[in-house]
């Protein structure tokens, strides 16, 4: 496949409607839950994303049977033809260590290599590996792979977690679902994701309360069963076009999604002079008649400011009136967009983990590089209100957790267009 750019021709309030697509993040983990059980699970608003292609080519190769039409997709592993999730497939996304657990409770032993993904920084799986010795797995870690076992099953436990990990959450509860007895998952991730694997979980036979509290509690059972499950709208899409509004000095109306997913980023918007309101299809966003306001904020697990909206955030903040402090506590390189926003006449000094922005009256289209997923999109936001043109470079990272960016922005009044890089 050949590289891609975008180029983009700033200066263009956005108006109009933009329909969010669901979530990435919860499409995943509800993916990998097909193996849990031998009969069908079906899953809507599946977005159309790299990663939604690569975790399926991941499922296939176990042995998952798989039929998709636009957003839908039926996934069933009848038998598992495989318990090896290789690099080659693995090393493209973090999120394929999600088979891990539910592979290990459903056929006893898995062998998962250590993911890849974005270079955002160490995020280690130790919390997956230990959650699961509690459960009584055997885990050797060898050869760049996770050996795990439990061939008389996965017992109960109580398990606290040294740090929130959403993704230790998804996988600790998925296995614990056909665990022998109760676990208890102490200190866990509350994020929307974590509630929405709940719910279709729930509707697949298990016995889970607590999801969307620090503590979970799952009952194990002896087998699931198939569902159909609607996978909710992307909060991260939600309000990476709501910052669009903003920064753009546009106003749209974002539909088939909630205000209520991104609460900390609505108080924080508007705390930047933006007026946001719930529609009955999901929100309106209208950017400040007087210039932005600079605010200050700090990542934190949800429900806390997203990590994943904080490059976004720094693009807005970066043409505010006055000064911004923006705090990173989750993940230690996730700075790499600064220089890229500086190119554009950003004036932005990072100390640690702290980023002081100074607010700039305009910034300049100018050819950037983007470092990871949620960069890329904060340097689309940079070009959307840069004077003059922005050239995007290594946009795959795009193409992982935003479906039609451009034809979406451009319904909005957006100027933009993909090119194939020569170079």
């Amino acid at each position: 496949m050949p590289l891609t750019k975008i180029r983009i021709v700033g200066g263009a309030p956005l108006a109009g409607q933009l329909r969010v697509s669901g979530a990435k993040n919860a499409a995943l983990p509800l993916m990998a839950a097909c193996l849990l059980t031998d009969q069908r699970l079906t899953l809507t608003n599946i977005p159309r994303l790299s990663d939604i292609q690569s975790m399926a080519v991941l499922l296939s190769q176990h042995g998952v049977e798989i039929h998709n039409h636009q957003d839908r997709f039926e996934l069933q592993a009848k038998d598992i033809m495989s318990t090896v999730a290789p690099y080659e497939l693995v090393r493209k996304m973090r999120a394929s260590i999600l088979v891990l657990g539910p592979l290990l409770a459903r056929a006893g032993e898995a062998k998962v290599s250590l993911p890849g993904g974005c270079a955002i920084g160490t995020r280690p799986v130790d919390i997956h590996i230990n959650g699961l010795r509690q459960l009584g797995a055997h885990i050797e870690l060898s050869e760049g792979y996770i050996q795990a076992k439990a061939p008389h099953g996965l017992t109960g436990a109580d398990i606290t977690m040294p740090l929130i990990s959403v993704t230790a959450t998804e996988n600790l509860m998925m296995a614990a679902t056909l665990a022998k007895g109760e676990t208890r998952l102490i200190n866990a991730a509350r994020e929307p994701e974590i509630v929405d694997l709940a719910h279709c979980l729930i509707a697949m036979g298990a016995h889970i309360s607590g999801a969307g509290t620090d503590t979970i509690l799952i009952q194990g059972v002896d087998r699931l069963k198939g569902a159909h499950h609607h996978v909710i709208a992307d909060r991260i899409e939600t309000g990476t076009y709501a910052m669009a509004a903003v920064i753009t000095g546009g106003e749209i109306e974002l539909t088939h999604t909630s205000i209520d997913l991104i609460s900390h980023l609505v108080a924080n918007l508007k705390k930047a002079g933006a007026d946001i309101q719930p529609t009955a299809q999901g929100l309106r966003v209208r950017a400040p008649t007087i210039p932005i306001q600079g605010v200050d904020i700090m990542t934190e697990p949800y429900p806390g400011f997203a990590t994943d909206l904080q490059a976004q955030m720094m693009a807005v903040m970066s043409i505010c009136q006055g000064a911004s402090m923006i705090t990173e506590t989750i993940f230690e390189n996730r700075f790499m967009h600064v220089p890229e926003l500086c190119r554009m006449g950003a004036n932005i000094t990072v100390h640690h983990s702290s980023a002081l922005v100074r607010g700039v009256k305009a910034l300049s289209g100018a050819e950037v590089m983007a470092t990871d997923l949620r960069a890329s999109v904060c340097l689309v936001l940079a070009g959307l209100a840069a004077q003059g043109e922005t050239i995007v470079n290594r946009v795959y990272h795009l193409d992982r957790g935003y479906e039609d960016l451009e034809q979406k922005l451009n319904g909005c009044g957006a100027h933009l267009e993909r090119l194939v890089d020569k170079s």
